[in-house]
């Protein structure tokens, strides 16, 4: 019985533990990011990133479909044929950026107060 009752107070505070991770993590969100996107190493647009947009970047042939979604940024679809840029996932955190080097395009994440953290103390 004094084990199934230590076994609970274990669950809880993993329970509690993981609640506080959560909202560390929702408090650290970030606050003023914006997403820059560059073609060819000039300025294309500045778009903020906790507004939900979709953006085709690039013309005539070469293009790629940006989509800012949920504090983050990806890119959907490309008209590049090895597709690595879309296969870089979703970016959120300031200095990160996905590049498409056939239709020199880069997205970065600018701005903000969030930082990654690499460990939590406790």
């Amino acid at each position: 019985m004094r084990k199934r009752r230590n076994d609970m107070i274990l669950i809880a505070l993993i329970g509690f533990a993981a609640a506080l991770i959560a909202l560390g993590a929702y408090l650290l969100r970030h606050e003023g990011a914006y997403v820059l996107v560059t073609v060819n190493g000039e300025v294309y647009g500045k778009y903020a990133l906790d507004t939900d947009m979709q953006l085709r970047v690039g013309n005539d042939g070469a293009y790629n479909l940006l989509v800012i979604e949920s504090g983050s940024a990806y890119i959907r679809e490309a008209s590049c044929r090895n597709q690595l840029c879309v296969h870089q996932g979703r970016i959120s955190h300031e200095g990160r950026s996905l590049v498409c080097l056939p239709n020199r395009v880069v997205v970065e994440i600018v701005g903000g107060e969030r930082q990654e953290v690499d460990a939590v103390a406790g």
